[in-house]
């Protein structure tokens, strides 16, 4: 029973607590099952001498490679995607899919992008250009078909859409809009960013991840004392000179607070009126600037700036600059922060920057670099981290309910353990990602000693024997007869022919009958009682759970029903008669086979014929009815040969709300998905006085959903869940719901519109009082 019940966590493993475990266990002597994720962990060689001194060890592997995710990062402006594997096999493509929010506020799949391994590698990277406002959406990337914690990473602050204060001097001329220094970096930041307009009295307690101070040279010690707070605790501060900055004496005998460099008087002039020089060009942005790759136009020149004093530490903060090597941008880290100058203006009074297409692609890399480096342990001491959201081991996401909080200090590590999963973790309006694969993480495929037996995690499919047990009893029975029938010698002559021509026929009909007896037996247990079916599809996992889903959902029905389900059956549409069956439960994968043309005819009779089928692709996770997710086109490939009506989201007043529950959503282990069914006639009219639709005739062939109804029913041969749903009391509501949903569909299914001719009763009763 114990056994039944354990499930993998997203955990770390910590062979050196189990070795000294079992050094606590003296003398005692037994066998080990080792179910190995199939990676090389450190102090897994103590381990297994300490259990080899208990007795022999049997590991149980898969020989298939681990796949994983890196986090997900920025680089030339596009989402670097990395996915690693364990073995350095053959060469293989998977699919990384973005998901995220629609304007609907529905998760689904928002992009998707392949990435290859080459032959002999564990590694590919792959870029995914995304317009900004839809990668603001994204809320994970996941590899298709893996469900894994390690295939899934989950994306935080650093991909969301940010909050950019604006600040001006309050004497700007307004009504010259192509002067105002704000205007160019309006409409560079707009399509990208969300503005904050006001003081910064106003913006600081909105807590925006980048201000803008355009011009501004003077600031009161209060509005002083705010940014460096704001700015230390990880936001991003960008100033830009102008003619008040110049003629100011901010930083110039000591290093401003508030600025990366200490500034020369008056600054430069080059290429006007009144100078001898001509303007001049940007030289290419070096590897460590946030700008490296960017292509510099070359019109972009530069006539007016102001200069930073040569100090011993400004050459490692310079990341843009002129062609004569003075510094254009610099920057320097401030706690959590940054402190960003441009040393020419906001406008185009000093340069033609804010003209070109460069400037958006600098702020823009600016903005999406707020918290480039990850925070250390000393950044973070003394805060505490709130969970929201974690991560299960099958890369399915959860809400954190009452999980306990955790300190700065080990979310810097990022080891994740039983305090710490997989998820999102939140503080003062900040979000960080705990990955279960991180930025260094590396796959490599666990080797064990020869001595050690290694066997895979195949589920052995059961063979009746019962057949061919009785046609070899009956054969043995036959060459019996035939022995004593030649030793006492009536077996001469023609009749020696004869009787082995005979034996020969018995044989032949031997198998027949068995074949004939395996065709009775089906048909004598799917009539005999009341039996759910499911369609195999080929995929031994996916039978195996549809065959424990409807196991489950038979013990509910056989508790809470009149109705008594036999045990499930799965069906072979090709070969097995289906009109034995009142429903079918038909789990979609990606690659199983689509059906012949007799198998098309033999379910379109079948659905004409009073039967149902419930399309379930599974996906609800990532998307709804529809999406084109592979289970999604795969269903709407099987689709294209039946005979299926008009379908519509199941209304309010359809009898599978009220068949046996009173229902409006039908979750299985996902939720949140619209179930389709047939749609109500053009001219169903509600009955006067009743809040239903006249629908007396009629009851759906087809089912249509993805949230995975098997995998919430499935129990095992003892009765326990074999997957969790949600967390916690949520989660066992939303199992419960799904149970009450297969109730309602198996009434619906064996009796129709009953229900719904209850609504007719008070009127039937008026006209038999009449």
């Amino acid at each position: 029973t114990r056994l039944g019940g354990l499930e993998p966590k997203p955990w770390e493993p910590n062979p050196e607590a189990v070795a000294e475990w079992l050094d606590g266990l003296g003398d005692t002597s037994f066998e080990t099952f080792w179910m190995s994720d199939g990676l090389a962990r450190e102090g897994r060689e103590k381990l297994l001498a300490a259990l080899e001194d208990k007795g022999a060890v049997t590991v149980m592997q898969s020989p298939r490679p681990v796949l994983g995710l890196k986090p997900v990062q920025i680089k030339d402006g596009a989402l670097q995607i990395t996915a690693v594997r364990s073995a350095k096999a053959d060469a293989a493509t998977v699919t990384v899919a973005a998901i995220g929010l629609d304007p609907a506020g529905v998760e689904r799949e928002l992009a998707r992008v392949e990435a290859t391994f080459e032959a002999g590698a564990d590694t590919t990277e792959v870029a995914l250009s995304l317009p900004p406002e839809l990668r603001n959406r994204i809320s994970r990337f996941t590899i298709q078909g893996v469900h894994s914690a390690g295939a899934v990473t989950l994306a935080d602050d650093g991909l969301r859409r940010r909050e950019v204060a604006l600040i001006a001097p309050h004497n700007t001329q307004e009504g010259l809009q192509l002067l105002s220094p704000l205007h160019y970096l309006k409409q560079a930041l707009e399509p990208t960013a969300d503005l904050i307009k006001g003081g910064l009295e106003d913006v600081l307690p909105a807590n925006p991840d980048v201000i803008i101070l355009a011009d501004v040279a003077k600031l009161t010690e209060d509005q002083k004392a705010g940014l460096v707070e704001w700015v230390e605790k990880g936001g991003l501060l960008v100033r830009f000179a102008g003619i008040r900055m110049a003629a100011s004496d901010l930083s110039r005998r000591e290093e401003d607070v508030l600025m990366p460099v200490r500034l020369r008087a008056g600054g430069r002039t080059v290429g006007g009126a009144m100078s001898w020089g001509e303007p001049k060009a940007l030289q290419p942005f070096p590897e460590n600037s946030p700008f490296y790759g960017l292509q510099i136009p070359d019109d972009v020149t530069v006539t007016s700036q102001v200069l930073a004093q040569p100090d011993p530490n400004l050459a490692g903060r310079v990341i843009a600059a002129l062609a004569d090597g003075t510094p254009l941008v610099t920057r320097k880290e401030m706690g959590l922060g940054q402190v960003v100058l441009f040393h020419v203006t906001a406008n185009a009074e000093w340069s033609s920057l804010p003209l070109s297409g460069l400037f958006v692609q600098m702020l823009e890399r600016l903005a999406i670099s707020t918290r480039q480096i990850a925070p250390s342990a000393e950044d973070l001491e003394g805060t505490t981290w709130a969970p929201v959201r974690v991560l299960d081991a099958f890369g399915q996401l959860a809400d954190a309910d009452a999980m306990a909080g955790v300190k700065g200090e080990d979310l810097a590590v990022g080891v994740v353990n039983a305090t710490m999963p997989p998820g999102l973790y939140e503080s003062d309006e900040q979000r960080v990602a705990v990955n279960a694969v991180g930025a260094e993480t590396t796959l490599e495929t666990a080797t064990w000693p020869a001595r050690i037996a290694v066997e895979g995690l195949n589920v052995a499919r059961e063979t009746l024997l019962k057949g061919a047990f009785l046609a070899a009893a009956l054969g043995l029975l036959m060459l019996d007869i035939l022995a004593s029938l030649w030793l006492s010698g009536r077996l001469t002559g023609p009749r020696s022919g004869v009787a082995a021509m005979l034996a020969l026929g018995l044989l032949a009909f031997g198998d027949h009958a068995q074949a004939q007896q395996v065709d009775d037996e089906f048909a004598i247990n799917a009539t005999a009682e009341v039996v759910l079916a499911h369609v195999l599809t080929g995929d031994t996992q996916v039978d195996d759970i549809a065959q424990a889903g409807l196991l489950g959902l038979s013990d509910v029905l056989f508790r809470r029903t009149s109705i008594e389900p036999a045990n499930p059956i799965g069906v072979n549409i090709e070969t097995d008669e289906l009109s034995f069956f009142p429903l079918l439960y038909w789990p979609i994968t990606a690659n199983q086979k689509m059906p012949s043309k007799e198998a098309y005819a033999k379910l379109n009779r079948y659905l004409r014929t009073g039967g149902m089928i419930l399309f379930d692709t599974r996906d609800g996770d990532i998307a709804g009815f529809g999406s084109q997710t592979p289970e999604g086109r795969k269903l709407q490939q099987l689709a294209l040969g039946l005979d299926i009506p008009p379908l519509e989201p199941v209304p309010q007043d359809h009898v599978l709300t009220r068949s046996f529950y009173l229902l409006q959503d039908f979750p299985g282990r996902f939720t949140g998905r619209d179930v389709w069914v047939e749609a109500a006639p053009p001219d169903a009219e509600k009955v006067e006085g009743m809040p239903f639709r006249n629908l007396n005739d009629g009851v759906t062939p087809v089912v249509i959903g993805g949230n995975d109804w098997a995998a919430a029913w499935a129990v095992d041969n003892v009765g326990n869940y074999m997957f969790r749903v949600g967390r916690g009391y949520t989660g066992e509501r939303q199992r419960e719901i799904a149970y009450r949903f297969g109730v309602n569909l198996m009434m619906y299914v064996l009796t129709g519109n009953y229900k719904s001719d209850q609504v007719h009763v008070p009127a039937l009763l008026e006209r038999l009082g009449q």
